[in-house]
């Protein structure tokens, strides 16, 4: 397992960085969250651009900017190395924590750099799920 941790060396910080990955990164984009994302040969590590146009409030932005690192560090042991910088938009004000998961999640994974999610098996075809012994016999009306 990798640390929970999220060290500087796992930040974007620097201007020329954010304009680098922006001018050559490849984007993948959706309603809520943009991703840029730059292949290259240090640990994978994030820059957030959450402006106030998403959220006037601070507590807002850094809510937003909360869930997106705590994310990040979740998966940071399944990402290429590489740059990745998320830029909220207007939408990720009303979302809720799971949707900007899923949200950022999404863009991982249509950008090539996150494996999709195991899906669970479907059933074998022509079979029903077994039934619980502890479900009540179904109610016939009789009358």
């Amino acid at each position: 397992m990798t640390s929970a941790r999220f060290p500087r060396s796992a930040r974007v910080r620097a201007k020329p960085d954010f304009d680098r990955i922006f001018q050559h990164g490849r984007r993948t984009a959706s309603p809520v969250l943009a991703l840029h994302w730059l292949p290259g040969d240090t640990p994978a590590r994030l820059g957030l651009a959450v402006s106030r146009k998403v959220d006037p409030n601070a507590v807002g932005r850094n809510r937003i900017k909360r869930v997106l690192r705590d994310t990040f560090r979740r998966l940071r042991g399944q990402l290429p190395a590489g740059d990745f910088v998320v830029v909220a938009r207007p939408p990720a004000r009303q979302a809720t924590g799971p949707e900007l998961v899923a949200a950022f999640r999404g863009l991982l994974q249509r950008s090539g750099a996150l494996a999709p999610a195991a899906l669970p098996l479907p059933a074998a075809p022509g079979t029903m799920p077994a039934a619980s012994p502890s479900a009540p016999a179904p109610h016939v009306d009789r009358g």
